[in-house]
């Protein structure tokens, strides 16, 4: 990575970390990165989408959950063991200096699991709904961006770790549900 754009990675990974520290967040920030925490949102949205749409919903929910599928494989075993990126916690310049709010974690960072898998289901929940409720891009948007900001306030990912994450996971939401509403044009 260029030196200038590593800078100002680690400039804004402890802008965050540090200066927007408060103990809101210290409580908040490292349940919103947990998945297990949203658990009741996936079930709504299961749940949801299949009482609502019957069939439809069915064939929605299995493409969501290969998209997830293929946006975690991708990012965790293929994509983080080619970079080989270390957290910010291995990180020699910052690891004297960082805020652990949750253990560090022994994988590598680059790019974050959690921002690909959240941007992959909201980027695609967000198109697979749009004609039905505008509304949602703002929801599902905000849901991703909340794990993204979290992972990087807890101490676990860079910025850029996030940011790439997220655009990757929003390709591929993209792409998958193309072919979700190309498979079903009435929904």
């Amino acid at each position: 990575m260029p030196d200038l754009l590593l800078q100002l990675d680690r400039k804004l990974f402890y802008f965050i970390n540090h200066t927007l520290a408060n103990p809101v967040f210290d409580v908040v920030m490292p349940w919103l990165r947990n998945p297990k925490f949203w658990i009741p949102v996936y079930i709504f949205i299961i749940v949801f989408t299949i009482w609502r749409y019957k069939k439809a919903g069915v064939i929605l929910i299995v493409t969501l959950l290969i998209t997830v599928g293929v946006a975690d494989l991708t990012s965790a075993s293929l994509i983080k063991k080619q970079v080989q990126r270390m957290r910010p916690c291995h990180d020699a310049v910052l690891a004297p200096t960082i805020t652990s709010r949750v253990p560090c974690g022994t994988g590598y960072s680059f790019p974050s699991t959690h921002a690909t898998d959240h941007f992959a289901m909201s980027v695609f929940l967000g198109m697979a709904y749009q004609n039905k409720w505008r509304w949602v891009w703002l929801w599902v948007i905000l849901w991703a961006a909340i794990v993204c900001f979290a992972q990087v306030y807890v101490g676990v990912h860079f910025p850029i770790d996030v940011t790439a994450g997220a655009l990757y996971g929003g390709l591929l939401g993209f792409l998958f549900a193309r072919v979700f509403k190309r498979s079903q044009p009435q929904f």
